[in-house]
């Protein structure tokens, strides 16, 4: 009588069949060929694809950009601890030249001394 549903049932009791597999095979190699793009619904989301890839390549680009920033300032931050240290060594030899002592000191190789006698107050009275 009907022998194809006999068939049919006999297959089922047993053993899954193998169509997934052969399935997910043929879609790997439509990949691969190039043909899945051919297919509507692939281009019919291409606008959406070319979307995701721009974000991509605009994150991967801000990566680079926030690195190169962290490199600039790690480089400013060494060189203002360089500029400091300068200015501090560059002061304190400014404060230690400028004592009375010290201006004594070198003014002395020149033949300046100091005055042993005080100033005196000049007044000048109006008539």
């Amino acid at each position: 009588m009907n022998q194809f549903k006999k068939k049919e049932t006999s297959k089922a009791e047993g053993v899954r069949p193998k169509a997934n597999k052969g399935k997910a095979v043929a879609y790997v190699v439509d990949v691969f060929n190039g043909n899945f793009l051919t297919r509507d619904g692939a281009i019919a989301s291409l606008p959406f694809v070319f979307f995701i890839t721009f974000v991509c390549l605009c994150y991967i680009g801000n990566g680079y950009y926030a690195e190169d920033t962290v490199r600039a300032i790690n480089t400013v931050g060494a060189e203002l601890k360089e500029l400091k240290t300068e200015y501090i060594i560059t002061k304190t030899d400014l404060m230690f030249n400028s004592k009375q002592s010290q201006v004594a000191k070198a003014l002395e190789l020149q033949g300046v001394r100091e005055s042993v006698v005080p100033p005196k107050k000049i007044v000048v009275y109006k008539e």
